[in-house]
């Protein structure tokens, strides 16, 4: 047997004659920036997940750096978050020269530990990047409860959690701003890279809506040192067709969860969700303790596999300024050496599944 990780092909030819007619209808009006789909899928982005803004853009690192230039981020300015995430969520807080201030994680979540917070705020801390990792959402009322003491703002980033929630409602109801990639292999993704921020604040949307065209309030006139950060409008058209989709398509995810859960072996350490939060499942991630023998003999069998991550961002060369050492955070790094992410996508099969569980079962130690 031969499984495919995220079944992109499978998923566009499920829904081939919609996509093809959505795509068409950009082609032919020709607005491919800034087209009619932009507003109708910001519309129905608000609409899903209830928030009262939302701005689509180019990428979800995009996304973090539109959030963060509309609060104001200077260079000196201090932001709180994980090592153990995707290096966009520190490096966009690098290219605007602001400081990453990392945490360690939460051994069972995988997301930053809230009691470990407190004690790395400064002067100079601005805010809070939490990450919604592989799907879950953080403890948002704990690390709201530290940014509103502090004065500090929080943002989400949700690049791998769109569809996800805490406490049954969207992150964004629990955030300044959150941040998600439409990024092919997320949950909800387009054919090429897209993003968007969400937020229940008015003046912020505005103002990243300007700061996504080049700082334009009117053509031409430009209030902000902007970015050229939208969203293509045949990406667009895409997501519109897929969001129609989608919450079957997540009830197929939790679907495959399940099933792992219930029938993975217990020498490997399964995912643990918490109760008051669902997850969007990006990933479906396991710790175990001969990782790289597994994964070669999961693609023998023709399994493929994905580690997120191998290796913590404090321990990355380009964040060797930031004078961190192998040891400082010793859960993210754990956790980098054991990690690994399963075929997870909503159209595996039983027998597909049946037979991933078998073979981890066979080789896992």
């Amino acid at each position: 047997m031969k499984i495919d990780f995220a079944k992109l092909t499978y998923q566009y030819n499920l829904y081939k004659e919609e996509i093809d007619e959505a795509i068409a209808k950009v082609l032919n009006h020709g607005k491919y920036i800034m087209g009619p789909e932009i507003n109708e899928l910001e519309d129905k982005l608000c609409e899903f997940t209830g928030a009262k803004n939302t701005v689509t853009c180019s990428s979800g690192t995009d996304a973090l750096l539109l959030a963060m230039m509309a609060l104001d981020i200077e260079p000196g300015d201090e932001i709180i978050t994980t090592p153990f995430t995707f290096i966009a969520t520190a490096e966009t807080i690098a290219l605007l020269k602001a400081k990453p201030v990392f945490v360690d994680i939460d051994e069972t979540t995988y997301n930053v530990d809230p009691k470990k917070i407190e004690e790395k705020i400064t002067s100079k801390t601005k805010g809070i990047i939490s990450v919604s990792l592989y799907g879950q959402p953080s403890d948002l009322d704990e690390i709201n409860e530290i940014a509103k003491k502090h004065n500090l703002f929080h943002i989400v980033d949700g690049a791998q959690s769109f569809g996800a929630t805490y406490k049954e409602k969207a992150e964004v109801h629990n955030c300044d701003i959150y941040t998600t990639s439409f990024f092919p292999a997320k949950p909800l993704g387009c054919y090429g890279d897209g993003g968007a921020v969400l937020t229940n604040n008015d003046e912020l949307a505005e103002k990243m809506k300007m700061l996504r065209v080049h700082g334009q309030n009117k053509r031409y006139h430009h209030k902000y040192i902007g970015l050229g950060a939208r969203l293509d409008t045949i990406q667009a058209a895409i997501l519109l067709v897929k969001l129609k989709h989608y919450e079957k398509d997540l009830k197929l995810r939790q679907d495959v969860a399940e099933k792992y859960n219930k029938q993975l072996p217990n020498n490997i350490v399964k995912p643990t969700l918490k109760e008051d939060r669902t997850s969007a499942w990006a990933q479906y991630s396991i710790r175990v303790k001969n990782r790289d023998e597994l994964q070669v003999k999961l693609k023998e069998a023709g399994i493929p596999t994905a580690v997120h991550y191998p290796m913590p961002l404090h321990m990355q060369e380009c964040f060797q300024y930031l004078g961190y050492k192998k040891g400082d955070f010793p859960i993210a790094e754990k956790v980098s050496e054991e990690i690994m992410s399963l075929p997870m996508n909503p159209y595996l099969s039983n027998e597909e599944i049946e037979y991933i569980i078998k073979k981890v079962e066979e080789f896992a130690k």
